[in-house]
C-alpha cells in the first residue's frame, strides 16, 4: 500500500512538472496526451489526478505560487533588504506567461486562494522590513507589490520574448518608484519599438 501511495505521489509530481514545462513552452491549448507522453505516463493516470485540464492548470498555478512564497520565505534572512525584496519580485516576473493564461474563475479555486493568501503574506513581511529599513516608501503594502510584479510583465507583453530580459529594466523603474530616494541606473536599455521584430 505504502509503495502505490508513493507511486502516486511520484505520478503527480512527474504530471505537474511535464505540465508546467509544457504549457510554458507551448501554452495553455497543449493536449493532454502531450503532457502524459512528457510525463511518462498514461494518460488514464491524469484523469485519475484531476478530473479536467483546468483543474490541472489550477494545481499548477498553486503550486507556482507556493514555490515563490517559499523562495520569499527564504530571502527574507537576506541581510540587504531591498535587494531581497527586488530578487522575489524579479522572481514573481518570471512567472508571469504562466500565470497569465488563468481566468478569474479559476483564480477561486480554494488550492489558489489559500496559496495566494500566503504569497501576499510573504510580500507583506518582505516590504515591510524594506520599509523599516528606509528602502521603499513606508505606505507600500505587499498587495501593492504582488500587484507591480504584474505590471512589470505586462510592460513587455506586447513585445513577446523580442527583447529577452527587458522585463528587467520596467522592474528596475517600478522599484525605483517604490524608493523613498533618488532613482538608479536601469539595467537594460529601452526597446526601439514597441512592435517585435
Amino acid at each position: 500500500m505504502a509503495n502505490v501511495r508513493a507511486d502516486a505521489v511520484r505520478n503527480r509530481r512527474l504530471l505537474l512538472d511535464a505540465a508546467a514545462a509544457e504549457f510554458a513552452e507551448h501554452g495553455t491549448e497543449v493536449s493532454i496526451a502531450r503532457i502524459a507522453a512528457r510525463a511518462g505516463i498514461g494518460k488514464g493516470t491524469v484523469f485519475r489526478h484531476f478530473a479536467t485540464k483546468e483543474q490541472l492548470m489550477a494545481a499548477i498555478f498553486s503550486d507556482q505560487l507556493e514555490a515563490l512564497a517559499a523562495r520569499g520565505e527564504a530571502l527574507r534572512e537576506e541581510a540587504n533588504s531591498g535587494a531581497a525584496l527586488l530578487e522575489f519580485m524579479a522572481a514573481g516576473v518570471e512567472l508571469r506567461s504562466f500565470c497569465q493564461a488563468f481566468t478569474p474563475a479559476m483564480r477561486e479555486d480554494p488550492q489558489i486562494r489559500a496559496a495566494s493568501d500566503r504569497l501576499v503574506a510573504v510580500a507583506r513581511s518582505l516590504t515591510e522590513r524594506a520599509g523599516r529599513d528606509g528602502v521603499v516608501r513606508h505606505d507600500v503594502t505587499g498587495h501593492d507589490v504582488v500587484l507591480l510584479i504584474n505590471a512589470a510583465a505586462q510592460a513587455v507583453a506586447p513585445l513577446g520574448d523580442a527583447v529577452p530580459g527587458l522585463w528587467r529594466r520596467y522592474l528596475s523603474l517600478i522599484f525605483d518608484g517604490l524608493r523613498p530616494d533618488a532613482a538608479h541606473p536601469l539595467p537594460v536599455p529601452a526597446p526601439d519599438s514597441l512592435t517585435p521584430g
